[in-house]
């Protein structure tokens, strides 16, 4: 049975936690986490018995390891779909150059692309609304316009994250407030699909009433986090340590899409 709904038979997704599904825990699933890129899969399978899904994400990782590592394994996969997201754990570090990052972007599409498959980018999120990463907010802002830049040149689709208003809410957020939690994998899943044109049957989904939360809650809170997510962050870094050492990708090969183990 063929699909009449989109065009592509073999997706491979690409990138770092953020395509890995860190933040919307599945236990059940393989590698532990769900996320945006196995909700998008899941619906392009759906009314064909011959798409086959890969996702080579792994968390923690910068741009150029992302190209060494996974660009001619997605290759070898023979995708004709890439979603692409990289490039975020490189401009929140402190001194990177959003220029030096979206050249490395480039070679990499130009690689992805070279055999004809579509491929997606994605801007980076607008982080205004977080006192974490509001000061990197310009920076994010420079990306996305070389990035977009790299997009018409290759020509791919963007998946264009800064103006996905839905998701400037602490809300769509897991507690490190680096990640997505489901629901904010769930809306950018929406995104990408409606980017890619593909009528799908996600519904829009909002998030509970926010708590009030008086100035000393939010303090306390911020000591909170900073303890169990900001601190280790820092120590890895220092140790040029990565989350993502030691971990696999969670769906290496391109197979029929199954949400469980």
């Amino acid at each position: 049975m063929t699909n009449q709904q989109h065009p592509w038979s073999r997706y491979v997704a690409v990138g770092d936690s953020f395509t890995e599904g860190i933040g919307d825990p599945e236990p059940s699933a393989p590698g532990g986490s769900r996320g945006w890129a196995d909700r998008v899969a899941e619906m392009l399978s759906a009314g064909t018995d011959d798409f086959a899904y890969a996702n080579l994400a792994v968390r923690g990782k910068l741009i150029r390891q992302i190209s060494h590592e996974q660009i001619e394994p997605a290759i070898d996969l023979r995708p004709d779909l890439v979603t692409f997201s990289a490039g975020g754990n490189d401009v929140i570090r402190p001194g990177t150059d959003p220029d030096e990052i979206a050249s490395r972007c480039e070679e990499a599409v130009g690689r992805l692309r070279r055999d004809g498959a579509t491929v997606v980018l994605f801007t980076g999120a607008d982080v205004g609304f977080s006192p974490v990463f509001r000061g990197i907010r310009g920076k994010v802002a420079i990306y996305n316009e070389n990035l977009r830049a790299v997009a018409e040149k290759h020509d791919c689709i963007v998946a264009d994250m800064w103006s996905l208003r839905e998701i400037q809410d602490s809300r769509m957020w897991a507690p490190d407030r680096l990640h997505l939690n489901a629901l904010g994998h769930h809306t950018v899943a929406r995104m990408v699909l409606s980017a890619l044109n593909v009528e799908n049957t996600l519904e829009p989904q909002n998030p509970e009433p926010m708590r009030g939360t008086t100035w000393h809650q939010a303090r306390t809170e911020d000591l909170v986090w900073a303890r169990e997510y900001l601190v280790p962050w820092v120590l890895r870094r220092v140790r040029h340590q990565s989350s993502g050492d030691n971990v696999l990708p969670k769906r290496p090969a391109a197979g029929p899409f199954l949400l469980h183990q």
